[in-house]
């Protein structure tokens, strides 16, 4: 005897054609919400020194091509943060001050990670990571 639970969707009568138009709807809902989070992170990390602003507006914008092109459109277009976005897109560029703001960031995040109270492994897994974030970063080229 067939379990409740080994109906496939054709079988309980949602048909083939809806199926698929609830999936691109949830994928097109998943990419909008997506691009929107980031975007309300990249607004906080104006205001905010600890939050990255320019990691999340390119997230934003990749999703937003993914499913909310009028959004990608108007951060790309942006007066203030749509060239390091374009720079990104076309060229995997980033500005050379944008990578000493980062290093630095890293630097003291680091520091004051080793002179806190947290364990060991820590300790050290933390600033490694960081170093190679920091190590590729300045790999970047910055045209």
């Amino acid at each position: 005897m067939p379990s409740a639970f080994s109906t496939s969707p054709i079988q309980v009568g949602i048909g083939r054609d809806r199926l698929v138009m609830l999936t691109r709807y949830a994928i097109l809902i998943f990419w909008r919400s997506l691009a929107l989070c980031c975007v309300v992170l990249g607004i906080a990390g104006a205001f905010l020194p600890v939050l990255p602003t320019t990691p999340f507006l390119l997230v934003a914008a990749w999703a937003g091509s993914k499913g909310w092109p009028q959004l990608e459109r108007w951060l790309v277009e942006h007066p203030r943060w749509g060239t390091s976005i374009r720079r990104w897109c076309d060229h995997r560029a980033v500005p050379r001050s944008a990578k000493w703001a980062a290093s630095a960031t890293m630097l003291f995040s680091s520091v004051v990670l080793v002179l806190s109270a947290v364990p060991l492994a820590l300790k050290i897994g933390v600033p490694l990571l960081m170093s190679c974030v920091a190590a590729w970063l300045w790999l970047r080229p910055e045209g």
